[in-house]
């Protein structure tokens, strides 16, 4: 397929890699474009941002967890209908595996998916020192694809300076600039930005940095840039293929079981593309709230309860009691259940909130959760059972991630972790035949067999006992 396409990156985190593709996409909206956005890596928040301003889900692009094709194949699937896509890379260009390789990095994104690179770059404190910078970036690997830049917190003047040079001395194409505007700005907090819904006036910041950008950045360079990306083959890996048209795939379709997937304030940390694939497999998705809800959706067979802030909203969480319950007699029933993260908190026996107060939560597995100074096990692992017979167990290697700053006196010891590039791994995830409750976060595509042996086990369950 044909896709016009840039990717928006960054030197290091906190460049504004973010507010700039949320002001790029808003932009391109008010001029008519209908746009694709996307995320390197396995973030959360960044896509509903993303999701805020184009009005479609945001999709996330890992190398960690897809090969080249499962990749491109994702990425044509959300992009073949859009005028533009946009995809935000992850924390420095080059950092990827482990903090010494480029693989899962946003250079090595760009790469498979052949996507030309817009470098944003925080200028402040610096003027001509910013072109060493630049430099650096082209030079350390010949393919990088970095193609134009975009400099964040610099004045016109300055600007007006340097843009020559950037053409003359690294033959790349500068871009434009991005005053610094308090008034445009995302906060942040111990996961990273805030979610959308807490920013006030979050739709006149857009707005007030789309008009900004409609005059201090070259909107028509990056449309020609990004209709210069080359060509993508885009077809279904033939193994996702023989997945998703198989005899177990044929079986779920048939018995089409109900997920009861939590969303609401303390659960909304979900891949949108693991929702797609139950889907596709036959899955029918039901929403509930643990915090409102007095019971799971009618004819629940399994249930999902993905990451969050539960520690934002533990009072609530502990108060409503009968979905506590309902949830613990249904799992001690044997329905099918995978938690991850907020969701496994959720779960325990005890949970810690932000202030340190004690709370009582499902008691579906054993542990008290706790708040820690700093984020436990940050990063990639892949998962390997520890004991036949539980879930997951039969479906090879596994891939996830880790992010949180809260820990737990029981974490589980059902599979065992292992960073990538690293020496590091402990034990973790609680595991029965019929559930997965741990930190780790899964992505599906990365082991879609675990998808088809979850749902298996969900047309399985005969109902709530």
């Amino acid at each position: 397929m044909r896709s016009n396409r840039v990717m928006i990156a960054a030197p290091k985190s906190g460049s504004g890699k973010t507010m700039i593709t949320c002001g790029l996409l808003r932009a391109f909206l008010l001029r008519g474009k209908k746009t694709a956005a996307f995320k390197c890596g396995p973030d959360y928040i960044d896509p509903r941002f993303h999701e805020t301003v184009v009005g479609a889900p945001s999709r996330n692009l890992d190398p960690f967890f897809t090969d080249g094709p499962t990749t491109r194949y994702l990425f044509g699937r959300h992009a073949e209908t859009a005028d533009l896509s946009v995809i935000e890379g992850v924390m420095g260009f080059y950092d990827g595996l482990g903090g010494i390789s480029e693989e899962a990095s946003a250079y090595d994104l760009a790469r498979i998916t052949r996507t030309p690179v817009i470098l944003v770059t925080d200028a402040r404190g610096m003027s001509l020192s910013v072109l060493a910078e630049l430099k650096g970036f082209l030079d350390f690997r010949k393919d990088s694809g970095i193609s134009g830049v975009i400099f964040n917190r610099m004045s016109k003047s300055m600007y007006q300076l340097l843009a020559p040079m950037v053409e003359e001395k690294l033959g790349i194409r500068p871009l434009g600039y991005v005053p610094e505007r308090l008034d445009c700005r995302l906060e942040s907090r111990h996961l990273g930005l805030v979610l959308p819904q807490e920013v006030k006036d979050l739709s006149e910041r857009l707005d007030r940095l789309a008009g900004v950008m409609e005059e201090t950045v070259d909107l028509d360079g990056i449309l020609e840039l990004a209709s210069g990306a080359e060509e993508l083959s885009t077809e279904m890996p033939p193994k996702l293929q023989q997945i998703l048209t198989g005899e177990q795939a044929e079986y779920i379709r048939r018995t089409a079981p109900v997920l009861a997937v939590a969303r609401d304030e303390a659960f909304q940390f979900i891949y949108e593309d693991n929702l797609r694939l139950l889907e596709e497999l036959g899955a029918r998705i039901r929403w509930f709230s643990p915090m409102r809800d007095s019971r799971l959706p009618a004819e629940s067979r399994g249930v999902l309860l993905y990451g969050g802030y539960p520690e934002l909203y533990a009072e609530q969480l502990s108060g409503n009691s009968s979905m506590k319950k309902e949830l613990w007699e249904a799992l001690e029933g044997g329905m099918p259940c995978m938690a991850e993260c907020g969701g496994y908190m959720y779960l325990s026996d005890e949970m810690e909130d932000m202030e340190g107060r004690v709370w009582p939560m499902a008691g579906a597995v054993p542990g008290k959760v706790f708040r820690t100074e700093k984020l436990g096990r940050f990063g990639y692992i892949r998962l390997e059972a520890v004991r036949e017979g539980v879930l997951g167990s039969g479906c090879g290697p596994l891939r996830g991630h880790e992010f949180h700053y809260f820990d737990s006196t029981d974490c589980g010891s059902a599979f065992h972790a292992q960073k990538p590039n690293r020496k590091r791994g402990w034990d973790c995830i609680h595991g029965t035949e019929s559930m997965m409750a741990g930190f780790p976060h899964l992505y599906y595509y990365a082991c879609p067999d675990l998808a088809v042996e979850f749902l298996k086990k969900c047309c399985e369950y005969g109902g709530m006992k």
